[in-house]
């Protein structure tokens, strides 16, 4: 059965067995949404609730949970790095122009002329939007913006990515021109 990733325990919070989770939901409530949630295996099941925000955390994607079962903080801590997992299956069908990250790695990425650069293998949000990771078919990888501009189309149903990089976006280093540097002694 495929399943999705949706949080990881970050730390134990107070004494009552509670829990702080680095949720990858787009909503981070959204981690206790779906039922309940397994860990990586899928042998061990958790039921999350009370989820709320930690006051002060608006815009991070951290909530504050209680796990079925767990009632003081050396058991809450114990959970510590778990990740929480539910049914590919149990998620609902993503919008029109939105994706859900697991549905995009592994895809192939081709060029708008139809050439193989590679296969996506993370998508990835430092805080800027939405980053493609692609390991290239040559050796290395690159990282392009997942906008529509540099993305144009997505087709999870055929398997691949098309990219319209700018120009020098896919230049290994040292390749291109050389950028900008002048002379000794030369403005």
């Amino acid at each position: 059965m495929e399943r999705v990733l949706l949080g990881a325990v970050k730390a134990a919070h107070g004494i009552k067995g509670e829990v702080k989770i680095k949720a990858f939901t787009a909503d981070p409530l959204g981690v206790g949404a779906y039922g309940p949630v397994s860990d990586e295996t899928g042998a061990r099941q958790f039921r999350l609730s009370h989820l709320r925000a930690p006051g002060g955390a608006a815009g991070e994607s951290v909530v504050i949970a209680r796990i079925e079962g767990v009632t003081d903080r050396n058991a809450a801590e114990a959970l510590r790095g778990l990740r929480f997992y539910v049914p590919r299956a149990a998620l609902p069908a993503a919008e029109p122009d939105e994706y859900y990250h697991h549905d995009l790695i592994g895809l192939t990425a081709v060029l708008v002329s139809g050439e193989r650069l590679g296969t996506v293998r993370a998508v990835d949000n430092f805080g800027a939007g939405d980053l493609l990771d692609i390991a290239r078919d040559d050796g290395g990888s690159v990282v392009v913006p997942f906008t529509h501009a540099v993305v144009p189309t997505v087709d999870i149903a055929a398997g691949k990515v098309v990219i319209d990089p700018p120009e020098g976006l896919l230049d290994k280093p040292g390749e291109g021109e050389a950028g900008g540097e002048q002379e000794a002694g030369k403005p």
